[in-house]
């Protein structure tokens, strides 16, 4: 750990290797706020551990910088936490594994939680670094961004002073966000009770599908195994629903869902997911080469909803509005509006989904939220809206993203690429709670973050630090 260079782009690396030995899933961040707060204190900074986690670090400025206007350091703590099918390690307890061959950082069958550990470790870094020049800082690590932005929705604000923010959760180097979408989290439930069920039970399976991020891949073409699977199962007729299962985040799209049933005409199941796995496969050629969808006979031997309450939760699985919406009018390329079916889950009394909602219009979020509303109750279930952020309106004037791009083509010899984005961030509700933000988001290469692809550049990380000290120095 201590084979570095203090205030070296390596000392970053260093630090972001030794994060990934802290478990540190949404909802499960107590050890790695620990550790934050740990490492301020040893080094004698002012350091607050809020209730719910998040940490709030502050350092002087260096010398010369003493009258300079403080700025906001900001990333967030926690990572998603996906695993491959057949991968053991327990992310709850366990670090990842990290994986390093020639210039890019992965782990073995996990994500990776670059998103949003990169910016922790350039915070430690800076937080270990008396030589580096910069204005006051005050470094933000909030909680469970993943999950709701439950972090920034529980900041106090009363401690900060600066009206300057640089967050570090973005993953594409040379491109500056400077907008996003605002969302919320809808929480879907349909009770039933459950009884024997006679006749051939099967267990329908949508696997391969490449899985993504809900917002920023929304667009992308891919494959919710969710939705897939309530469509094969809308094709089998009357069944009773024993269990359905897919998604493990509600920001993530599905990339494996499974359902048992105990359908009325057991003798087509076969050939009617035979049809819809040939159907399917060939419409997602492109996208989701590695598709395949499934079939087999499994012993009845566990109770199952009627007819009637299976019809209900099937029929509006396989037909809510999922994935793109509306594009913007404004913006050429950027999704306005979408929502993202992420998680079904089983239990012995209901089934239960989550759904994301995100939208760059504060009215099209509304309607959204009333369309999905009516459609759930329809259909007999009950539904709640929680974790709602607000949207990043684009700030025509920006002397902190003017000085980025500055600093980048000065770096780079490039023009950057300043854009508004579907994703959510964590700049909106910051900018509710400090007004008169001025704020950017940046970061360095990564890609397919939220699946088990997830890696990172180390070069382009060194870029992302380098291009943060030269920011730092000149504001």
């Amino acid at each position: 750990m201590n084979n570095y260079k203090k205030g070296s782009a390596e000392a970053v690396l260093a630090h972001f290797r030794q994060l990934c030995n802290i478990p540190h899933g949404s909802g499960n961040t107590k050890a790695i706020s620990d550790y934050c707060v740990q490492f301020a204190q040893e080094r004698g900074l002012r350091v607050i551990q809020e209730p719910c986690n998040n940490v709030i670090v502050f350092k002087k400025a260096t010398p010369g910088y003493e009258d300079h206007p403080a700025v906001i350091l900001q990333g967030h703590l926690d990572m998603v936490c996906e695993k491959d099918p057949d991968c053991a390690l327990d992310m709850a307890t366990e670090g990842i594994r990290l994986v390093e061959e020639g210039d890019w950082m992965s782990a073995d069958g996990t994500t990776l939680g670059g998103d949003d550990g990169i910016a922790v470790a350039c915070a430690l870094a800076l937080l270990d670094c008396d030589t580096l020049k910069h204005p006051p800082l005050e470094i933000v690590l909030t909680v469970d961004e993943e999950t709701g932005m439950d972090g920034a929705v529980a900041l106090d604000p009363s401690p900060l002073t600066a009206r300057v923010l640089l967050n570090m959760d973005t993953e594409d180097e040379g491109v500056f966000t400077a907008g996003c979408a605002g969302g919320c989290t809808a929480q879907l439930r349909w009770d039933g009770n459950k009884t024997a069920a006679d006749g051939e039970a099967w267990a329908i399976k949508v696997d391969g599908a490449s899985g993504g991020h809900s917002g920023g891949d929304i667009n992308k073409g891919k494959a919710n195994a969710d939705i897939l699977l309530a469509n094969v199962l809308k094709r089998l007729g009357a069944l009773r629903l024993v269990r359905i299962n897919g998604g493990s985040k509600g920001n993530a799209i599905p990339r494996l869902a499974e359902a048992v049933v105990v359908p009325e005409n057991g003798a087509a199941v076969a050939d009617i997911v035979a049809a819809a796995h040939a159907e399917y496969t060939a419409a997602y050629a492109v996208a989701e080469p590695e598709l395949v969808i499934t079939a087999r006979t499994v012993a009845n031997d566990a109770p199952a909803f009627s007819t009637e309450r299976s019809a209900e939760i099937v029929d509006q699985l396989a037909t809510q509005p999922n994935g793109v919406q509306q594009m913007s009018e404004v913006i050429p390329n950027l999704v306005q509006t979408s929502l993202n079916l992420g998680i079904l889950t089983t239990d012995d009394s209901g089934v239960s989904a989550v759904v994301s909602l995100r939208s760059n219009v504060g009215a099209e979020k509304a309607k959204l939220k009333d369309r999905l509303a009516d459609i759930t109750r329809a259909h007999g279930g009950s539904i709640e809206f929680v974790s709602e952020y607000p949207a990043w309106e684009y700030r025509p004037e920006s002397r902190v993203r003017d000085l980025l791009v500055q600093c980048y083509e000065e770096q780079t010899g490039k023009k950057p690429k300043v854009e508004v984005i579907h994703a959510g961030l964590e700049c909106g509700l910051l900018g509710e709670k400090l007004p008169g933000l001025d704020a950017v988001s940046f970061g360095p290469e990564m890609h397919d973050i939220h699946t088990s692809r997830e890696r990172m550049s180390k070069s382009s990380a060194a870029r992302t630090w380098d291009l943060l000290l030269r920011v730092l120095e000149k504001l």
